[in-house]
Protein backbone atom coordinates (compact mmCIF):
# COMPACT_ATOMS: atom_id res chain seq x y z
CA UNK A 1 0.00 0.00 0.00
CA UNK A 2 0.64 3.40 -0.65
CA UNK A 3 1.60 4.90 3.16
CA UNK A 4 0.87 8.49 1.56
CA UNK A 5 -2.43 7.44 1.81
CA UNK A 6 -2.81 7.10 4.95
CA UNK A 7 -1.00 9.90 6.22
CA UNK A 8 -3.79 12.78 7.34
CA UNK A 9 -1.95 16.62 5.88
CA UNK A 10 -3.13 19.12 8.61
CA UNK A 11 -2.95 22.31 6.95
CA UNK A 12 -1.07 25.42 8.81
CA UNK A 13 0.34 23.22 12.10
CA UNK A 14 1.76 23.99 14.13
CA UNK A 15 1.91 27.09 12.20
CA UNK A 16 0.84 29.25 9.23
CA UNK A 17 2.37 27.69 6.26
CA UNK A 18 3.53 24.18 7.84
CA UNK A 19 1.62 21.08 6.24
CA UNK A 20 1.86 18.77 9.76
CA UNK A 21 2.39 14.83 8.76
CA UNK A 22 0.14 13.55 11.25
CA UNK A 23 0.78 9.82 11.85
CA UNK A 24 -2.29 9.11 13.82
CA UNK A 25 -4.05 7.94 10.86
CA UNK A 26 -1.25 5.29 9.77
CA UNK A 27 -1.36 4.11 13.85
CA UNK A 28 -5.13 3.67 13.78
CA UNK A 29 -4.79 1.22 10.09
CA UNK A 30 -3.43 -1.74 10.96
CA UNK A 31 -2.78 -2.91 7.52
CA UNK A 32 -0.18 0.41 7.87
CA UNK A 33 1.39 -0.34 11.21
CA UNK A 34 2.18 -3.61 10.13
CA UNK A 35 3.57 -2.84 6.56
CA UNK A 36 5.43 -0.09 8.69
CA UNK A 37 7.07 -2.81 10.99
CA UNK A 38 7.68 -5.11 8.09
CA UNK A 39 9.72 -2.68 5.79
CA UNK A 40 11.48 -1.62 9.01
CA UNK A 41 12.26 -5.47 9.89
CA UNK A 42 13.16 -6.23 6.07
CA UNK A 43 15.51 -2.91 6.16
CA UNK A 44 17.44 -3.50 9.04
CA UNK A 45 17.15 -7.13 10.08
CA UNK A 46 20.51 -7.68 9.31
CA UNK A 47 22.25 -4.48 11.31
CA UNK A 48 22.83 -6.79 13.81
CA UNK A 49 22.27 -4.29 16.97
CA UNK A 50 22.14 -4.61 20.27
CA UNK A 51 19.08 -1.43 21.30
CA UNK A 52 16.85 0.57 19.83
CA UNK A 53 16.98 3.92 20.25
CA UNK A 54 12.95 5.42 20.19
CA UNK A 55 12.53 9.32 20.06
CA UNK A 56 10.10 10.76 22.31
CA UNK A 57 7.30 10.15 21.45
CA UNK A 58 6.29 8.82 18.18
CA UNK A 59 9.68 6.94 18.39
CA UNK A 60 8.28 4.88 21.07
CA UNK A 61 5.99 3.32 19.14
CA UNK A 62 7.90 1.53 16.34
CA UNK A 63 11.25 1.74 18.29
CA UNK A 64 9.73 -0.85 21.03
CA UNK A 65 7.71 -3.06 18.52
CA UNK A 66 10.94 -3.17 16.63
CA UNK A 67 13.33 -3.87 19.61
CA UNK A 68 10.68 -6.82 20.27
CA UNK A 69 11.12 -8.06 16.81
CA UNK A 70 14.85 -7.99 16.87
CA UNK A 71 15.12 -9.30 20.35
CA UNK A 72 17.24 -6.63 20.89
CA UNK A 73 16.78 -4.17 24.39
CA UNK A 74 14.72 -0.63 23.83
CA UNK A 75 15.82 2.73 25.21
CA UNK A 76 13.14 5.59 25.71
CA UNK A 77 14.68 8.64 24.31
CA UNK A 78 13.18 11.69 26.30
CA UNK A 79 12.82 15.58 26.44
CA UNK A 80 13.94 16.71 29.99
CA UNK A 81 12.36 15.76 33.21
CA UNK A 82 11.08 12.53 32.31
CA UNK A 83 13.60 10.27 32.85
CA UNK A 84 14.33 9.34 36.55
CA UNK A 85 17.55 8.07 37.09
CA UNK A 86 20.74 9.56 35.88
CA UNK A 87 21.50 11.15 32.54
CA UNK A 88 23.28 12.32 29.72
CA UNK A 89 22.10 15.13 27.53
CA UNK A 90 22.26 16.19 24.26
CA UNK A 91 21.21 19.79 23.11
CA UNK A 92 19.71 20.37 19.29
CA UNK A 93 18.49 23.44 17.11
CA UNK A 94 15.16 23.83 16.26
CA UNK A 95 13.87 27.13 13.85
CA UNK A 96 12.76 28.97 17.11
CA UNK A 97 15.98 27.98 19.59
CA UNK A 98 17.02 24.55 20.99
CA UNK A 99 15.42 22.11 22.82
CA UNK A 100 17.38 19.05 24.42
CA UNK A 101 17.16 14.99 24.54
CA UNK A 102 18.33 12.56 27.82
CA UNK A 103 18.98 9.49 27.99
CA UNK A 104 19.98 7.24 31.31
CA UNK A 105 23.72 6.86 31.34
CA UNK A 106 23.45 3.58 32.37
CA UNK A 107 21.29 2.47 29.10
CA UNK A 108 23.82 1.62 26.70
CA UNK A 109 27.64 0.01 26.95
CA UNK A 110 30.66 0.46 24.63
CA UNK A 111 30.45 -0.92 21.73
CA UNK A 112 26.70 -2.14 21.36
CA UNK A 113 25.35 -1.54 18.26
CA UNK A 114 22.09 0.56 17.94
CA UNK A 115 19.16 1.58 15.56
CA UNK A 116 17.56 4.68 15.82
CA UNK A 117 13.88 5.00 15.02
CA UNK A 118 11.93 8.23 14.85
CA UNK A 119 8.62 8.66 13.27
CA UNK A 120 10.01 11.71 10.98
CA UNK A 121 12.93 12.99 9.49
CA UNK A 122 12.86 17.07 8.67
CA UNK A 123 15.92 19.29 9.92
CA UNK A 124 17.80 16.24 11.42
CA UNK A 125 18.83 18.17 14.46
CA UNK A 126 16.90 15.47 16.68
CA UNK A 127 17.84 12.58 14.92
CA UNK A 128 21.53 14.11 15.18
CA UNK A 129 21.14 14.38 18.70
CA UNK A 130 20.18 10.66 19.49
CA UNK A 131 23.16 9.90 17.59
CA UNK A 132 25.30 12.17 19.80
CA UNK A 133 23.89 10.26 23.03
CA UNK A 134 24.99 6.79 21.42
CA UNK A 135 28.11 8.62 20.92
CA UNK A 136 28.57 9.43 24.67
CA UNK A 137 27.67 6.12 25.95
CA UNK A 138 30.51 4.45 23.00
CA UNK A 139 27.44 2.67 21.30
CA UNK A 140 27.74 2.98 17.05
CA UNK A 141 25.12 3.61 15.30
CA UNK A 142 23.70 1.34 13.09
CA UNK A 143 20.72 2.91 11.43
CA UNK A 144 18.56 5.35 11.70
CA UNK A 145 14.98 4.61 10.28
CA UNK A 146 12.03 7.45 9.83
CA UNK A 147 8.23 6.31 8.79
CA UNK A 148 8.75 10.03 7.01
CA UNK A 149 11.37 12.15 6.14
CA UNK A 150 10.73 15.59 4.61
CA UNK A 151 13.45 15.79 1.77
CA UNK A 152 13.34 19.28 1.01
CA UNK A 153 14.57 20.17 4.52
CA UNK A 154 17.70 18.35 3.76
CA UNK A 155 17.75 16.68 7.50
CA UNK A 156 19.65 13.58 6.03
CA UNK A 157 22.67 15.55 4.83
CA UNK A 158 23.37 16.03 9.14
CA UNK A 159 23.29 12.40 10.17
CA UNK A 160 26.30 11.56 7.22
CA UNK A 161 27.43 9.38 7.61
CA UNK A 162 25.11 7.14 9.06
CA UNK A 163 22.60 4.99 7.18
CA UNK A 164 19.54 6.19 6.77
CA UNK A 165 16.23 4.87 5.54
CA UNK A 166 13.21 6.53 4.93
CA UNK A 167 9.76 4.54 4.03
CA UNK A 168 7.52 8.08 2.67
CA UNK A 169 9.32 10.83 1.60
CA UNK A 170 7.83 13.96 0.45
CA UNK A 171 10.66 15.59 -1.92
CA UNK A 172 8.86 19.47 -1.70
CA UNK A 173 6.46 21.14 0.48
Amino acid sequence: MDLKTVIREVPDFPKPGIGFKDITTLLAHPPALHQVTEEFLARFRDAKVDAVLGIESRGFIFGAILAYRLNAAFVPVRKPGKLPAATISASYDLEYGTNVLHMHQDALRTGQRVLIIDDLLATGGTLQAACSLAAQLGAVVGGIGVVVELAFLKGRQKLAPHRVESLVVYESE
